[in-house]
């Protein structure tokens, strides 16, 4: 069986909502919603291998370290692992004052009251109970009229209220799930949590929790957040009422539903890092908080250090987080292209010079050094890059800022490298190519090995001095206007080999190698060609004596 040519006979487009006022396309996210965790609940039941009580500890901390403040910590009805896991956080202590723990309950009586017993002795918590309310479930997974489906989640309703009252030490809250939410019928939906509502009688000083789930993604997120914004508007006491969403992401826009959501009036977001859960996954809470980190609004939570979250995420969950994964990815901050590193690396330098903290990097919406990313993988060299890339990995690596010109020269070379390699150029290969190039510190050419400067008595300069060719050292000496010229005079002389100077830049280093100063010059050969030298060195005038001599071994490459 293939797709189909004519999908519309199996399947339908979603309903739209008949809204014609909206008012959340206007809106826009201006503070941090309450955030909650599901990681160790519906992160943990998608797994392949579920997580053991160490690796949901670990996990635990984690969510607490980031800063999260309510943590749906399991099913403690589902079995004794997730039973004695939750005891274990209540009777060590290890939930700080200022967290709550979420369990997730069925819609049944021994579930609900195993829910509360593992919870028994905790200073506050909210129990979660749910059932589903769409066409679909009600029709096919359960054969269920309306009032019937309501019935239950009445039922349910007087069971929490009933199990709190066996634990009075215990601040319980409460959180209700219309399941299916997004395919069901909007004002069944109301009705059921009406009914809810009117049994556990929410204040806006203690509100109930209505979670509303994209339970599957089947509409684009504009639906989604028309479907909150009706909801908002017409739930009676919505005031004593927080209003939490629960997307997945079929469609494969998850974040998207749930940002919308808020800008349609609702309080509460709930996902897992990275958004991991049952098919494709439910919002990831990293991706919806560092969104609103690029908008100037602080979200609560920090990933100042997204590595060490990435680390303890994947080891937990056993599975990968992508490369390309936002804000997270290990190459998300990457360029390969010629013209992005060229943006890039012209937007590093701008920023070094604007006189307020405001970051306007190209291609880069945030500053990975706020996740604790160092610049050094920003821009890396393959097959694909411009002079840009590789000049960028020499100045971080090596500190050296090549002249633009040089920079189109040696551009040559490393793209040789990578068409040969055919695979990444890590900074190594291109300080080695460098280093072929411009002959540093190569034996096998001319090489200075010491040399002293003076002024003749008519003023001009004198270089004295030894230079080593093939393991041989010779004493050469040379004069001209200057230190650079007298070089020049010395090859000449000595050498037979004749250069003009044509530029001359140099610039003391910032990084990398142990040499202080770097120097660089243009020269012109006999035959016309423009060769290239650089010079490295704790002296910055012995600097541009070895560029002399590394433009003169140019000499020796083909045109």
């Amino acid at each position: 069986m293939s797709m189909l040519k004519d999908p519309s006979v199996k399947y339908r487009p979603f309903p739209q909502i008949n809204i014609p006022d909206r008012t959340w396309p206007s809106k826009v996210i201006e503070k941090a919603p309450r955030w909650l965790s599901t990681d160790l609940r519906d992160g943990n039941q998608s797994l392949i291998d579920p997580m053991g009580a160490e690796k949901k500890n670990r996990f635990f901390d984690l969510l607490v370290k980031v800063g999260l403040k309510e943590i749906e910590v399991g099913f403690p009805s589902a079995g004794a692992t997730e039973y004695d896991f939750i005891r274990g956080l209540v009777d060590q202590g290890r939930v700080p004052d200022d967290v709550l723990i979420q369990v997730l309950t069925q819609a049944r009586e021994d579930l609900i009251k195993t829910s509360f017993e593992s919870l028994a002795g905790i200073h506050s918590a909210i129990v979660h109970v749910y059932n589903a309310v769409s066409p679909l479930w009600r029709n096919v997974v359960f054969g269920m009229e309306k009032p019937q489906v309501r019935a239950i989640a009445e039922n349910a309703a007087k069971l929490l209220r009933d199990n709190a009252a066996r634990f009075p030490q215990t601040k319980w809250q409460f959180e209700y799930s219309p399941e299916t939410f997004s395919t069901a019928e909007l004002d069944f939906s109301i009705e059921c949590c009406e009914a809810v509502m009117n049994i556990l009688q929410p204040t806006p000083e203690n509100p109930i929790i209505l979670n509303l789930p994209a339970t599957v993604e089947c509409a684009t997120p504009n639906v989604y957040a028309d479907q909150i914004e009706y909801f908002c508007r017409n739930l009676p006491n919505r005031e004593s009422a927080v209003i939490s969403l629960h997307t997945h992401n079929d469609r494969g826009t998850g974040v998207a539903a749930a940002e919308l959501g808020l800008m349609a009036g609702a309080d509460r977001v709930e996902g897992c890092l990275f958004g991991n859960g049952e098919r494709t996954g439910n919002c990831c809470l990293v991706t919806v908080a560092m969104n609103m980190y690029t908008q100037g609004v602080a979200p609560g939570l920090d990933f100042s250090d997204i590595d060490e979250v990435i680390q303890t995420v994947e080891y937990c969950n056993q599975l990968p987080v992508a490369e390309r994964h936002p804000y997270g990815g290990e190459l998300v901050f990457t360029a390969f292209s010629g013209s992005h590193q060229d943006a890039i690396k012209k937007g590093f330098a701008a920023q070094e010079q604007r006189n307020d903290q405001l970051w306007a990097v190209p291609y880069l919406p945030i500053d990975p050094a706020d996740l604790g990313r160092s610049y050094e993988a920003v821009i890396r060299v393959n097959s694909q890059s411009g002079k840009g890339g590789f000049a960028w990995v020499l100045e971080q690596d090596q500190g050296l800022k090549l002249p633009k010109k040089m920079q189109a020269h040696f551009s040559r070379h490393v793209q040789e490298l990578a068409d040969e390699l055919g695979r990444e150029l890590v900074a190594a290969d291109i300080w080695d190519v460098f280093q072929r190039v411009y002959y540093v510190n190569d034996p096998q050419h001319l090489q200075l090995v010491d040399y002293e400067e003076a002024r003749a008595p008519d003023g001009t300069r004198v270089f004295a001095g030894k230079i080593g060719v093939d393991g041989q050292e010779r004493s050469v000496s040379g004069r001209g206007n200057g230190l650079i010229s007298s070089v020049v005079a010395t090859l000449a002389e000595h050498f037979g080999v004749e250069i003009a100077v044509k530029d001359y830049s140099e610039h003391a280093l910032s990084a990398g190698s142990e040499a202080k100063a770097a120097a660089y010059i243009e020269a012109a050969a006999p035959d016309g060609r423009t060769v290239w030298g650089v010079g490295l060195d704790n002296d910055i005038a012995t600097a541009s004596v070895r560029a002399v001599l590394s433009a003169a071994n140019a000499l020796n490459q083909p045109a």
